[in-house]
């Protein structure tokens, strides 16, 4: 096989996670890690530290990124930066006839979406994005029920989605909280979920209606301690009166260890140079919305009921797909605040089947070992080694499903701003 060479654009913890370790451990027959760019030289430190096999891979500043291309001739980019620089390398990269991967959203609105098609229409190289959760053993299974015909055409999908205090605060620690840096959490976080639902249903999303508010964090959050902003959790005076943070720390220790961007940046692991992944999850400046409903309407008839809730006591999701012949249903239950549920943890996660006349069949869906479910494991296989030739159905999401994913997010952040039925037809494809 002959071997690949990759630059990463953005040297991120999931970027060295996900796939700089990987390919230095895993891939090395197929693939050569052979440039790392970001913004942030301290990322590089980090890396290789965290990598030790990286040590020799030449650095670039992103101002640098033609000088990279020159010097190390990647075949492909790995995009793994801040959601809001993704277009420009995806769109560079193209521009140099190469293979663009990717990570979601893969990019934080519409048009941007659409000037990526439009170069990739141009170019000799591809995108990949990298929507794992496909790759979770209950969704897969889910797909192949519905191709299989189970529930008949299906109809409607209900799927309501929680995010625990620990983890749905999280986001409003961070740059996400900013929908000029992340598109808002309708797109960075629920774009998973809408190209979960498009995967599953053969759907092109048509027209899209949303309410959506900012119930839990910025200034008016009803747990803020005092309307005050550049506050910092790690120095923080007012730390054990924000019962978001007060049930784990203690008056002893102020570094937030429930928190591993916060831990590492405060603790031992110091990760970047000018930013810091504590800011107050009260201040005024958070400009996105936590708490979202939505209605879609597809193509093919299918009609999606979706919420998205990011302060809930426990994380996971309910998920219905209604057919014409029957139903399928699922749950799941992770995190902290999952402990005490009867739940699938410690055993098979399972899908419940009702045909529409008869009974109930239960499908138990084994777990498989790695990130996201057991997704990114069999996610990086597809493309470092190429997609499965065994399998029945497309996986490896391309650029046209981002666009899909995107362009839900995207009208789900308009429609709650400005009201109304937005309106898709004109450009999605």
């Amino acid at each position: 096989m002959t071997k690949r060479r990759y630059a990463v654009c953005g040297v991120s913890q999931r970027a060295i996670g996900m796939y700089i370790k990987p390919m230095l451990d895993e891939f090395t027959h197929c693939a050569e890690l052979v440039a790392l760019l970001d913004i942030d030289p301290l990322r590089f430190k980090v890396c290789k530290e965290q990598a030790p096999k990286s040590a020799d891979v030449p650095e670039y500043l992103a101002a640098d990124f033609d000088k990279m291309i020159a010097e190390t001739k990647p075949d492909a980019l790995l995009i793994v930066s801040m959601d809001c620089t993704h277009v420009e390398y995806l769109v560079r990269g193209l521009e140099h006839d190469l293979d663009v991967i990717s990570e979601k959203p893969m990019t934080t609105n519409t048009a941007d979406a659409l000037r990526v098609l439009e170069a990739e229409a141009k170019s000799k190289g591809k995108v990949i994005c990298t929507f794992n959760y496909r790759y979770n053993p209950i969704h897969r299974k889910l797909r192949e029920m519905v191709i299989a015909g189970k529930v008949g055409r299906v109809t409607h999908v209900d799927l309501n989605w929680y995010i625990d205090i620990r983890h749905g605060s999280s986001y409003f620690h961070r740059w996400n909280r900013m929908r000029e840096n992340s598109g808002s959490l309708s797109i960075h976080k629920s774009s998973h979920h809408f190209d979960l639902v498009n995967w599953w249903v053969d759907g092109v999303p048509e027209y899209v209606h949303a309410f959506g508010a900012l119930n839990h964090y910025g200034p008016d959050g009803v747990f803020n301690p005092s309307k005050k902003d550049g506050r910092h959790c790690n120095e923080c005076p007012e730390l054990m009166q924000c019962p978001y943070k007060a049930r784990w720390a203690t008056r002893n220790s102020t570094i937030m260890a429930q928190d591993d961007h916060i831990n590492d940046f405060l603790g031992t692991k110091k990760l970047f140079t000018n930013y810091r992944p504590d800011q107050c999850m009260f201040d005024s400046e958070i400009n996105i919305y936590d708490t979202f409903v939505v209605n879609v309407k597809y193509r093919n008839g299918v009609l999606l009921n979706y919420s998205a809730n990011f302060s809930t006591p426990y994380e996971g999701y309910r998920l219905a797909i209604n057919g014409t012949h029957g139903r399928l249903e699922t749950t799941e239950f992770v995190g902290a605040g999952a402990q005490a549920l009867p739940n699938i943890n410690g055993g098979d996660q399972y899908i419940d089947y009702y045909p529409i006349f008869e009974g109930r069949e239960r499908i138990h869906v084994p777990k498989s070992a790695g990130g996201h479910g057991g997704g990114d494991p069999l996610l990086r296989e597809d493309i470092f080694i190429g997609e499965n030739p065994d399998r029945k159905y497309d996986i490896l999401a391309k650029s046209v499903d981002g666009l899909r994913a995107i362009s839900i997010g995207d009208a789900v952040f308009n429609s709650i701003k400005e009201g109304g039925i937005q309106d898709l037809t004109g450009f999605i494809k």
